[in-house]
């Protein structure tokens, strides 16, 4: 690597001591890597602008977003935008691709975390966990019986979305004798079946699932996929789980299901709006366990979500494809033609 390259993270990703969440192991990548200098970016910022992306030759995202504008200058030095997270919707992937900077994201460090809180959700939901903690603080005891959670063997487990998240939480999940279901267009019926899992089509996992889990990608095809028509297809004594993205379920219709007690209950780790807005009606209801979009952040899950992401930068910069490039149409622009295949 005999040029000199300089790489930025966002500064988001440090914790109240200031110190990065996912360790300080994980920066030896950087610090080892010859001919690269980073720092964090010096300010909180919720995009990334045309200013940063002419400061950098590579950027480590967390949560602000990047827009096609941050590319739109001619002074641009990217070449890499690491996404800290499997998800990478805050991209403006196709101006990537146009201004030649490859996308990244750390798809393998995700499908444990994400798959753990989403059994998490079911276990509470299914034990009613949140309501029971409430009775004992409240010195409720004599409602125990009035309040039973329900069984998990032999109901059915429905996951939209079969990639490595969902796959990950069905293998996980029929150590409790769940009947698993899976609806994805791109789904491998065979592998599933390996697994035990039957494909269907949405409306037969919605109307047949005890548990409902989101677990897809949010793009253009998965945006709104759950509204109105999908919560009335659910049984009644159904629980929804969302662990991907807010805007694949249309809050508004997902508010109206619950305040109307359309379904069970339900748990979501994540906003249309996020921070969530504090009036938030959701946010009110004790049908619905909420969290901050990080239930699935530990100390080992950051810091293999850093080490694949750091890694891909040193890759991409020292001429070595990455591991996981969300847009390889890029690696044909004239900019990346140093990377190696």
């Amino acid at each position: 690597m005999a040029d000199k390259y300089k790489v930025g993270i966002t500064r988001d990703i440090l914790n109240a001591k200031g110190e990065p969440a996912f360790g300080a192991q994980a920066l030896q990548i950087l610090d080892n890597a010859p001919g690269i200098e980073w720092e964090y970016l010096p300010e909180l910022v919720p995009e990334i602008t045309p200013d940063i992306a002419a400061c950098y030759d590579a950027l480590y995202v967390n949560t602000p977003r990047v827009p096609a504008g941050a590319v739109a200058r001619g002074d641009h030095r990217l070449k890499v935008v690491a996404r800290h997270g499997v998800g990478y919707d805050s991209v403006d992937v196709p101006a990537m691709t146009a201004a030649g900077v490859l996308v990244t994201n750390t798809p393998t460090a995700m499908p444990r975390p994400v798959a753990t809180i989403a059994l998490t959700f079911i276990l509470s939901l299914a034990g009613k966990l949140f309501l029971k903690d409430k009775l004992t603080r409240e010195n409720r005891w004599k409602e125990r019986m009035d309040n039973m959670g329900i069984g998990l063997s032999g109901r059915t487990l429905g996951v939209i979305g079969a990639g490595g998240i969902g796959k990950e939480l069905m293998r996980m999940a029929r150590v409790f004798d769940l009947k698993l279901l899976t609806a994805d267009p791109k789904a491998d019926a065979v592998e599933l079946g390996y697994i035990g899992a039957r494909v269907v089509d949405l409306d037969t996992l919605l109307q047949q699932s005890d548990f409902i889990v989101v677990a897809c990608l949010l793009n253009e095809s998965t945006r709104g996929l759950i509204g109105a028509r999908e919560f009335a297809l659910m049984k009644p004594s159904a629980y929804f789980i969302n662990v991907a993205r807010g805007p694949i379920v249309d809050e508004r219709a997902f508010i109206a299901a619950m305040q109307e007690r359309r379904i069970a209950g339900a748990a979501t780790d994540v906003f249309e709006q996020e921070p969530v807005a504090a009036d938030n009606p959701l946010l009110k209801m004790d049908n619905v366990i909420v969290t901050p979009h990080s239930l699935c952040w530990t100390d080992e899950c950051f810091h293999n979500m850093a080490f694949i992401g750091l890694s891909s930068m040193v890759d991409a910069l020292g001429g070595k494809r990455p591991a996981h490039v969300v847009n390889p149409a890029a690696l044909d622009h004239p900019r990346l033609r140093s990377v190696r295949a």
